[in-house]
């Protein structure tokens, strides 16, 4: 009798021992089925990559400190010259009403 229940719990074991590779071999697939959904829905949406988007604000804080740098520059020419800075509003455009 102790053949036939090693024998059972054998058999027992190699089943769940299947079943437990098999389901891992789902999870595997659907995990890869939705990384590649969700990859697809990203590319899509025409989202920005984290390293794109770092580079184009570190792009605007140089071109920042530059225009800072060059404003700094023509009042000192402008200082020099005895010229006064024009109003920030003298480009717009005055209408009759």
């Amino acid at each position: 009798m102790t053949q036939t229940s090693n024998r059972f719990f054998d058999e027992i074991g190699r089943l769940m021992n299947d079943a437990a590779g098999a389901a891992q071999g789902v999870k595997r697939e659907i995990d890869t089925v939705v990384r590649n959904q969700a990859e697809k829905i990203l590319r899509d949406l025409d989202i920005v990559k984290r390293e794109e988007f770092e580079a184009a604000k570190e792009m605007a804080r140089l071109a920042r400190e530059e225009n800072e740098a060059l404003k700094a520059r023509i009042s000192a020419l402008e200082a020099k010259l005895g010229v006064s800075s024009p109003a920030p509003d003298s480009g717009s455009m005055k209408t009759d009403g």
